[in-house]
């Protein structure tokens, strides 16, 4: 697969945030992608789901607008 790769995607970096809730990972998130011109892949395990926005110390609107993020809301919870 790697000698498929575009030169664009070998390039790519993948710069993974990591540590407990409410630690200050977003606004890092947020400060790292404005500079690199990068994008956020929430892979929280509650945070996919729509509706759950407290304890799970997601996103806010206003820092969703700063640089795009993927992986929020996805799935309704049942």
């Amino acid at each position: 697969m790697a000698e498929r790769a575009t030169p664009a995607l070998r390039a790519a970096r993948v710069i993974a945030l990591v540590g407990a809730t409410a630690t200050g990972k977003t606004a890092l998130g947020i400060e790292v992608a404005r500079k690199v011109g990068g994008e956020i892949i929430s892979v929280d395990s509650r945070q996919l789901y729509r509706k759950m926005d407290i304890g799970t110390a997601k996103a806010t609107p206003e820092q969703r607008a700063a640089v795009p993020h993927f992986g929020l809301d996805l799935v309704d919870p049942d």
